[in-house]
């Protein structure tokens, strides 16, 4: 029987489903800011828990997907939750640099996200940029900073 490797295991994975919930309970419960060119999405400042755990990124990866499906489209699902994944994933690998790790998710889904609603709107993608890029500074570096160095500070752990 095949073992998981030591940053996956039954525990991470345990703490990634709870963020998927969370980020898709936030995602739904904030649901007319969550969507759109002019989004504001609260569950956003989870992308930041990659800085603390390698749970928060299929975690994340999984809720934006979820999240997507309910309230976006099946081109905002499948690259929504891959500029999601690879968001994640860069925040982790500046988790020492805390501001850089929290530009990595504004950057990819500013890019990513406006191309979707160009495609699927046809809304102009450099409004959408800037919209969506806006938007998701602000939970990131307002919501998203704040919570992790809370976490930090208070010795929480998601492995």
């Amino acid at each position: 029987m095949k073992t998981l490797p030591p940053w996956l295991n039954s525990r991470v994975l345990a703490f990634s489903g709870i963020i998927a919930a969370l980020y898709v309970a936030l995602t739904l419960l904030f649901a007319p800011i969550s969507y759109g060119q002019i989004q504001f999405r609260i569950s956003e400042a989870l992308t930041l828990l990659p800085v603390i755990s390698p749970a928060g990124i299929p975690g994340l990866f999984v809720g934006c997907f979820i999240s997507n499906i309910f309230g976006g489209s099946v081109i905002d699902a499948v690259f929504g939750s891959l500029a999601s994944l690879l968001a994640a994933i860069l925040t982790r690998r500046f988790r020492d640099r805390i501001w850089l790790a929290a530009l990595m998710p504004v950057v990819t889904n500013a890019v990513v996200i406006s191309l979707v609603l160009w495609y699927t709107s046809g809304l102009h993608p450099f409004i959408s940029f800037l919209t969506v890029g806006a938007g998701q500074a602000a939970v990131c570096y307002l919501l998203g900073v704040p919570l992790v160095k809370l976490m930090q500070n208070r010795g929480i752990e998601l492995t």
